[in-house]
């Protein structure tokens, strides 16, 4: 069973997300100058918080356990969630993501409250699917499903399959073999994706090269920063996460010197490198010095353990749920740190 690669797939998610939220937005350059290097948690007093990318790959696992790999189930789980989510004042809420939460509430359909855009949302949630589930076409299913709940741009779907097929390939031994994945990512989004194949097989040519990441984004011109479009995202990630498949803290301090969204980037690799480590391959002081309530790194732990227990047993089962009022407190709490580092940024320096 998957039970290490779970674990260590959300609680990588997190680590990276907190490590990578305070340089959210910035340019490579000026994160540098402005925070230093990546290497501890800068988010509040040398303490992390996580933010969407986490909050969402937990409900994703939380609508897993509900749903005993029923297709249907899941997605209506996972939009109640949605839904619930939006009204507890989230900052930092992708505009799609606001969107469809809103289609939910004036009573549209999951399959019909997708918004038509390439963003990276469903990419930053997908890599706990490929941590958890062995059956290919199932997990096909399900990121589909995901994705088209806020996005349903097949670009973005496209994105989410390949970090879910990297997830699964990392957590099935310590030898990474890039051509194999890329297969399985060809077989899964056909001709429609040929463009996100192309980028992902230069982000394998790169990699074999010796080219660094950083050189690897600035290729692809994103000098500046990783963007949210997906086909900026997801071939960066996977560039530092064949880069490092096995050094967690170096992947995720790559890809946030990376600049842009670095958050999203940052939990994106940390998903995926931490179903290859598990718990144990994920820096303890990263780990120890979040900060989180209710969704705290031990609930997190415990959501792992559920969601491993239910597919042992091949069951529906009851998932770890959350106090609403602790969240909307949290989220108040989390907005007004988040104001700080808005006001911190209208001073030098600037570039």
């Amino acid at each position: 069973m998957n039970r290490d690669a779970i674990v260590g797939c959300i609680l990588g998610t997190a680590v990276g997300d907190a490590i990578g939220l305070p340089y959210e937005g910035l340019s490579p350059k000026r994160a540098e100058r402005l925070l230093g290097t990546p290497d501890r948690h800068r988010f509040f007093f040398g303490r992390g918080m996580i933010s969407d990318d986490t909050e969402h790959t937990c409900m994703a696992a939380q609508s897993l356990i509900e749903a005993g790999g029923n297709v249907d189930a899941f997605t209506k789980r996972f939009a109640r969630r949605l839904r619930w989510w939006i009204l507890a004042l989230p900052a930092g809420v992708g505009k799609a993501t606001a969107k469809s939460g809103i289609k939910l509430w004036l009573g549209w359909k999951p399959e019909n409250a997708g918004v038509f855009s390439a963003g990276n949302g469903p990419a930053m949630r997908t890599a706990v699917f490929g941590a958890a589930i062995d059956d290919v076409s199932l997990l096909r299913e399900l990121v589909r499903a995901s994705s088209r709940l806020t996005h349903s741009d097949p670009k973005a779907d496209d994105g989410a399959i390949a970090v879910a097929l990297a997830a699964k390939h990392a957590r099935q031994g310590a030898s990474i073999n890039a051509d194999v994945w890329l297969g399985e990512v060809v077989d899964a989004v056909g001709d429609d994706g040929a463009e996100l194949i192309d980028l992902l097989r230069r982000a394998i040519d790169s990699v074999q090269a010796n080219e660094s990441t950083l050189a690897f984004a600035k290729s692809l011109g994103l000098q500046r920063g990783v963007t949210g479009y997906t086909y900026h995202t997801v071939p960066v990630a996977i560039h530092t996460w064949l880069s490092h498949p096995q050094d967690f803290r170096q992947a995720v301090t790559t890809i946030i010197q990376c600049g842009g969204d670095a958050d999203t980037t940052a939990a994106i690799v940390g998903g995926i490198i931490g179903a290859g480590v598990g718990p144990e391959g994920i820096p303890t002081d990263w780990l120890d010095r979040i900060r989180e309530y209710p969704r705290s790194v031990r609930w997190m732990r415990e959501l792992g353990e559920a969601l491993a227990d239910s597919l042992e047993r091949n069951s529906v089962s009851r998932a770890p749920n959350i106090n609403p009022i602790a969240v909307v407190v949290r989220n108040l709490l989390f907005l007004a740190i988040v104001l700080f580092h808005c006001f911190r940024r209208l001073a030098p320096p600037y570039r």
